[in-house]
C-alpha cells in the first residue's frame, strides 16, 4: 500500500473511496497545486538516457517554472559526488538514483514525496542522502517517504506509519513505538537468583533462567524493575532495545504465522 498511497497523493490513480489532501489542497480536485509544491522520486526511476545529467536537471527545472539555484545544485552534486556532464544512459544504478534525489530536491519543494530514496546507493551515499533529507526538514519541508529499510526510517523519521494488508494500523512518533515495544533484559546474579515472585512487576515477564542468569522481557518504563534488581547482588545487566524492524514484525505477526 505504500506506493499506492504515493500514487494517490500525486493523482496518478484515483481512490475508490475517501480523499487525500496536501497542505489543504485536495489531491484529486487540485492536483496541479499539489504537484507544484512536491518534489517526487519514484521507486522505479525512469530518466531520458540520451540527455546528460545537467540537461535532465534543466528539463525538470523548466517544468517547475522557477529559477535554478546554481549554488544549491552545485552543493547537491558535490555532496552526492555526481558528474552531470555524462549522459544518463551511461550512469550506474547508483548514479541514476543520485540524480533522482537531486531532481526531487530542486527548487527546495515544501513537500518531498520519495519512494525508496536510497535504493541502489552505497552506505556512504545513503548517509549523505539522509542528511540532505534531514536538512530539508529542518528548513521547513515535509518529507514523506516509503521504505523497507528500517535503519533508514530510524535514522530520518520523526513519525512512522505502518501499513498492514492495505490498512494504516499505526501512525506514531518513532520514540513512542519503541517505548511500547518489548525490551529484552539479561541479568546475571551473584549467586542464586531471587524467586520469580520476588521480582515480578507489571510489564515485566521472566522468560528463562539458567543458573545465575535470568532473561526477561519488558514493556514500557523499566525504572521500577531496575530499582527492584538493585536490592540484589547483580553482577551484570544487559538490555536490548528493539529496532523498528522488530516492532514492524509484531504488527505482521499474524501474517507470518498464518
Amino acid at each position: 500500500g505504500k506506493s499506492t498511497t504515493i500514487r494517490l497523493l500525486l493523482d496518478l490513480i484515483r481512490p475508490t473511496s475517501g480523499s487525500a489532501a496536501v497542505f489543504g489542497y485536495d489531491c484529486q480536485r487540485q492536483s496541479l497545486e499539489v504537484r507544484a509544491l512536491t518534489g517526487y522520486l519514484a521507486g522505479d526511476l525512469r530518466l531520458y538516457s540520451a540527455l546528460t545529467g545537467l540537461q535532465m536537471v534543466h528539463f525538470i527545472a523548466n517544468l517547475r517554472r522557477g529559477p535554478l539555484d546554481q549554488a544549491y545544485l552545485a552543493r547537491l552534486t558535490d555532496a552526492l559526488d555526481l558528474d552531470l556532464a555524462r549522459k544518463v544512459g551511461g550512469y550506474s544504478k547508483g548514479n541514476r538514483q543520485k540524480l533522482g534525489v537531486i531532481l526531487a530536491l530542486l527548487g527546495r519543494p515544501k513537500f518531498l514525496l520519495l519512494d525508496e530514496p536510497t535504493s541502489g546507493l552505497d552506505p556512504i551515499m545513503q548517509h549523505v542522502t539522509w542528511e540532505l533529507l534531514n536538512e530539508s526538514a529542518r528548513e521547513g519541508s515535509t518529507v514523506f517517504f516509503s521504505s523497507h529499510v528500517m535503519s533508514e526510517v530510524e535514522a530520518t523519521c520523526e513519525r512512522v506509519g505502518i501499513l498492514r494488508q492495505g490498512r494504516l494500523v499505526a501512525v506514531e512518533p518513532v520514540a513512542a513505538l519503541k517505548e511500547r515495544a518489548i525490551r529484552r533484559i539479561e541479568v546475571s546474579f551473584g549467586g542464586t537468583p531471587p524467586a520469580a515472585d520476588e521480582i515480578r512487576l507489571p510489564g515485566v515477564r521472566e522468560v528463562t533462567r539458567m543458573g545465575p542468569m535470568v532473561h526477561f522481557e519488558a514493556t514500557g518504563d523499566v525504572n521500577e524493575f531496575v530499582k527492584r534488581l538493585a536490592t540484589y547482588h547483580v553482577l551484570d545487566l544487559k538490555t536490548e532495545q528493539p529496532g523498528l524492524e522488530d516492532i514492524l514484525l509484531t504488527y505482521y505477526q499474524d501474517d507470518v504465522t498464518a
